[in-house]
């Protein structure tokens, strides 16, 4: 099974001003999408996927990887991360996840851009040039509520209903103007303790 990938598309922005302050920074968010042939198009029931994803995972974790570092200026400058997959409409949603959930592809770009957390994602099944928002948080501690944010990608005329495209994407900083604290430093906050009877008529 070879990767057959008919194009590789990288967005990036810079935020430099946000509601006239200056970002410290700034703040690039780079995103690296891969448009390939669904090898499981056309197949029906694959009940193993394992294959191919052996031989196409690795592949893309290490194409998208070297993109998003480049884009960003080298792995250390990376500090928020996140993946997605859009799956053609003669595809399953588990063909994309297939190729973004295994360490065939997670661990490989974790490594490569020195990260330790759980990659956030989204993945959907979705007409050509349709986008979707892909999720980003600390490639070190997810718990930094500063670098949750999102990067949109949209994809021209892609994918068609026999592809996919797999997206890796990174950030060189947090939110503009973060300021609402760390969940690691949160109070202790349960629903005996905040709810009155208000509410609980509301939920009734």
């Amino acid at each position: 099974m070879s990767l057959r990938i008919r194009k590789i598309v990288t967005f990036m922005e810079d935020l430099e001003v946000e509601l006239g302050r200056p970002v410290n920074g700034p703040v690039r968010r780079a995103a690296a999408a891969a448009v390939l042939t669904n090898p499981w198009a056309g197949r029906g029931y694959a009940p193993d996927l394992q294959p191919e994803v052996l031989q196409l995972a690795p592949k893309l974790a290490t194409a998208l990887s070297g993109r998003l570092i480049d884009a960003l200026g080298g792995r250390e400058a990376v500090e928020a991360f996140g993946k997605a997959a859009i799956v053609g409409l003669d595809g399953e949603i588990e063909h994309g996840a297939a190729l973004i959930h295994t360490p065939y592809f997670g661990n490989l770009f974790r490594e490569l851009v020195d990260g330790s957390s759980i990659i956030v994602f989204s993945d959907d099944r979705l007409q050509a040039g349709e986008p979707l928002t892909v999720p980003m948080w600390h490639k070190v501690e997810a718990a930094t509520r500063s670098h949750y944010q999102t990067i949109s990608v949209r994809v021209a005329e892609a994918p068609r209903p026999d592809e996919i495209v797999i997206v890796a994407a990174a950030s060189s900083g947090g939110r503009p103007n973060a300021r609402i604290g760390d969940r690691t430093s949160d109070p202790r906050v349960r629903l005996a303790d905040i709810i009155n009877d208000d509410m609980l008529e509301s939920v009734q």
